[in-house]
């Protein structure tokens, strides 16, 4: 594919859009959630982990999802 030079945005033709009910689109939406796990993989402790109550398992769920996204995004 050969690549082109553009002066400014407006100069870009618009990005190609499918159809609604293409087939295709299943594995296009596949092939971005493969991407953006192989980019930025989810890690969870391995093992078995037993809590007294619902409140206790989010709060540990909450900590794993905070220790998960990069410094520059926790707010």
């Amino acid at each position: 594919m050969p690549l082109r030079k553009y002066r400014s945005v407006e100069e870009m033709p618009s990005p190609r859009w499918s159809e609604r009910l293409d087939p295709e689109n299943l594995r296009r939406a596949c092939d971005v959630s493969a991407l953006a796990g192989r980019l930025h993989p989810r890690r969870f402790p391995a093992g078995l982990h037993k809590y007294r109550s619902i409140e206790d398992a989010s709060e540990a769920r909450r900590g794993w999802e905070l220790h998960d996204v990069a410094p520059s995004e926790r707010s």
